[in-house]
């Protein structure tokens, strides 16, 4: 953060949401959820200030152009592709079996894979806090995952399933 008043509110936001939460949690653990809820408060603020600066950018060179009347961009916006509708029933139904596919293949893994996949990639813990976790090094943590990925990269691949 390159504003300092902006980064003490990201850290107040932060102190809040983990008051609000987790209040009831023993003091030893407070540490470690705030710098997981601090860096997520971080990565929002980041991901909110991006889009508010490519559409900032989108409209203003709307708005040079027709700066002597009354305009809005949203008018003129087109959706070729029709991005903005929902989802047909047969893409629906398509990412289900995938998303099916996906849950079977990483029941084949093994246990500790398994776990440190779903650590890392579901519930989005660092290394650290997964090594933690699971009881074991971070070096481990990063084999297991590295081996879970490879494995579901096969499997699905093997099944004819590509993922972007």
């Amino acid at each position: 953060m390159h504003d300092s008043h902006t980064a003490l509110d990201v850290v107040q936001d932060a102190m809040i949401k983990l008051a609000e939460k987790y209040g009831d949690k023993p003091p030893d653990e407070l540490p470690l959820l705030f710098h997981r809820i601090l860096q997520n408060t971080i990565r929002d603020h980041c991901r909110r200030q991006k889009v508010r600066s490519n559409w900032t950018t989108l409209f203003s060179a709307f708005g040079a152009k027709h700066a002597e009347e009354e305009f809005d961009p949203l008018d003129v916006l087109e959706d070729g592709d029709n991005q903005s509708a929902p989802a047909t029933p047969d893409a629906a139904f398509q990412q289900k079996q995938i998303i099916a596919l996906i849950e079977q293949s990483l029941s084949n893994l093994p246990a500790r894979q398994r776990e440190a996949f779903l650590l890392r990639y579901w519930e989005g813990l660092d290394t650290a806090e997964t090594a933690k976790a699971m009881g074991c090094t971070e070096g481990s943590v990063k084999t297991h995952c590295s081996r879970a990925n490879h494995a579901l990269s096969a499997t699905l691949a093997a099944i004819g399933v590509e993922l972007p």
